[in-house]
């Protein structure tokens, strides 16, 4: 019998098993536990629409389609002002201005890059540089306390709540573990980008803790600082070269516009098994990963947007806090390739991911 009939047969045995109970880093609720009831808030007034400021970092997002569509759903008539920083920090200064000028009811915030833009440390010595008089709901950040978004004890500045949409990477950890144990983890990020940095951080403090070994290699930046393709398939060549078990994809955005056309392909190449930490990383092809659905953050956001807005919510009473679902997702047709199936009871919990159809 050949290999690759086993593992057929291997998947549809186990997609036919009963269920089993999940480790604690896949139970999962459903976002409506997060959510009230439609009735649970107030209509908005007739008149004018809620004017929201919203500052992206890469361009529209599925997150940006699940905020519009909240409020479509929900017949709340919203005016959104749309302002990309293009990667760029030094357009942050204009979008400030714009904001004092027109005082819009609510910003909306996409990152962390931004939201520091926005709103600054918590413990910045010049905060008259930020904004602390209007509204702001962030999302998309991974580590708000960790990027001194909010301070080490968890305490929120009055004018700031959000979501966050990385697993507790702790948990990711073991998910990485579950399917496939490790002694040395490989990452690639970019040292520009808060978000990746905070999170590597406590990738380090967690291999410190649990005995791993975390191998690093960051994309180069150029004259102007901004990270650059150069090399980027070799760095993935020195963390195999390096022996490392998994390579860990932070959530970082420079690494997102490169994972689909080198960095998943090198690795995979190798030998070198992927892990992604967001849904943009999975559907550029990694072999699994702990995500939230950029869709159903965008509409958590939203949700939030909504107590202040019209629930006349203060932001600092709203609590700062992830989705109450995490996919643990596998990609059958990468496993296939690297001959490196999940263990069977991970079958009756993970969501499995067949883009690429299984060969007869």
């Amino acid at each position: 019998m050949s290999d690759h009939f086993t593992r057929r047969r291997l998947l549809a045995i186990a997609l036919a098993s009963p269920l089993v109970a999940p480790p604690a880093w896949a139970q999962a609720k459903t976002l409506a536990a997060n959510m009230p009831s439609a009735a649970a808030t107030k209509r908005p007034a007739a008149g004018r629409a809620l004017r929201i400021y919203a500052i992206t970092f890469r361009g529209m997002t599925e997150v940006e389609k699940g905020f519009e569509e909240y409020f479509a759903s929900r017949k709340i008539p919203v005016q959104i002002v749309y302002r990309d920083l293009n990667r760029d920090p030094g357009r942050m200064a204009g979008f400030l201005e714009e904001i004092r000028a027109t005082k819009p009811d609510l910003i909306y915030t996409w990152g962390t890059t931004v939201t520091l833009g926005v709103v600054g440390p918590y413990d910045s010595p010049t905060p008259e540089k930020f904004v602390h008089d209007i509204p702001v709901v962030f999302t998309l950040v991974a580590a708000p306390a960790l990027a001194k978004i909010v301070a080490d004890n968890g305490a929120q500045r009055d004018n700031l709540t959000g979501v966050v949409h990385v697993a507790p990477v702790s948990a990711q950890v073991q998910a990485m573990a579950a399917y496939r144990p490790f002694k040395t983890v490989g990452v690639l990020y970019t040292p520009t980008e808060q978000n990746s940095v905070v999170v590597v951080e406590e990738l380090r403090r967690l291999g410190r803790e649990k005995g791993f070994e975390v191998l690093e290699r960051t994309f180069k930046l150029d004259a102007n600082h901004k990270p650059t393709t150069e090399g980027a398939a070799d760095l993935v060549r020195e963390l195999k070269d390096q022996k490392a078990q998994w390579m860990y994809l932070p959530p970082d955005s420079f690494l997102g516009t490169q994972a689909q056309d080198t960095i998943i392909p090198t690795a995979m190449a190798l030998g070198l098994p992927t892990f992604a930490s967001t849904e943009q990383l999975m559907q550029a092809g990694a072999l699994s990963g702990l995500v939230s659905k950029y869709h159903s953050v965008g509409q958590f956001t939203a949700f939030k947007a909504e107590q202040i807005l019209l629930g006349k919510l203060a932001p600092s009473t709203i609590p700062i806090e992830p989705l109450k679902r995490f996919s643990y997702q596998v990609r059958i047709s990468a496993a296939e390739r690297l001959k490196l199936m999940p263990p069977l009871p991970m079958f009756n919990y993970a969501e499995i991911i067949t883009d690429t159809p299984v060969s007869q």
